[in-house]
């Protein structure tokens, strides 16, 4: 849902497409829904969003992940630190330099509050936690594009 959100709000793939974005990608810290396309409760959403053209298939991180994009976003607290573990274990194994860790950052602190947000994950609820999940989305997106936007760099990438 963050990946569909934001490359909505960035017309990513389109002759509009935000000048500073390069690429948009996500992927989980677990394998087990590797391969699956989206839940239909969460394309549901997106639909409901005006998002009718998102395409994806689950797959896990990988190391390369934290040398190809710019930033490395989690949605919760858990995965924030699963993401660091494993810059740090591929930095001891020489795969990483380990200043990777600087581009994981929590999505939801981009969220416009006083403290970071995290997504609470709606899988294992109704159709009503995909919806608060997405107006996070749209929100930490929309206050992520502000901050790319204010250090005004070359084009960036995003693995959320």
């Amino acid at each position: 849902m963050a990946e569909g959100a934001f490359r909505h709000l960035t017309k990513y793939g389109t002759p509009q497409q935000h000048p500073l974005i390069a690429s948009v990608d996500s992927c989980g810290t677990g394998a087990y829904h590797a391969g699956d396309l989206p839940d239909s409760r969460t394309m549901s959403v997106l639909k409901d969003n005006g998002i009718t053209d998102y395409r994806h298939k689950a797959r896990k991180v990988k190391v390369e992940d934290f040398e190809d994009f710019d930033y490395v976003l989690a949605m919760d607290d858990d995965n924030l630190v699963d993401l660091r573990d494993l810059v740090k274990r591929a930095a001891k194994k020489g795969s990483l330099k380990g200043d990777e860790a600087e581009k994981v950052q929590l999505y939801g602190a981009f969220g416009g509050k006083s403290q970071k947000e995290e997504v609470i994950d709606p899988y294992y609820g109704g159709r009503d936690g995909f919806e608060i999940a997405y107006e996070q989305m749209e929100r930490f997106g929309t206050g992520l594009l502000r901050h790319i936007e204010a250090r005004r760099g070359p084009k960036i990438s995003m693995k959320m």
